[in-house]
């Protein structure tokens, strides 16, 4: 049994580092994909920047819609930081969109 306060930080057997869980554990590594699928960040695998908006609108679909499932459940710090990562991602693909369209 692991005698650890919820959400403190804990160690695996091998000593890495584990972050606690919390909202932003599940949030986080769909941002951070939509951010390589939009071209922002370079993609881990290949390290170059790569586009491709429909994988990057599906993500941003899959954050709005735990937005929406999570809607009145969410501490408002919570809250805040998904309606700020999903206008960014938003804004940022509307963007690449209008790019293509010129």
């Amino acid at each position: 049994m692991n005698d650890k306060p919820k959400g403190s930080p804990e160690f695996e057997d091998s000593g890495e580092f584990m972050p606690p869980l919390d909202f932003s554990s599940i949030i986080f590594p769909i941002y951070t994909q939509a951010l390589i699928k939009l071209g922002m960040l370079e993609d881990p695998r290949t390290n170059k920047l790569e586009t491709n908006l429909e994988y990057a609108k599906r993500l941003i679909d899959i954050l709005d819609l735990l937005r929406d499932r999570t809607k009145g459940n969410l501490e408002s710090e919570e809250e805040n930081l998904l309606e700020a990562i999903l206008s960014q991602l938003k804004l940022n693909y509307l963007k690449k969109i209008e790019a293509i369209k010129l």
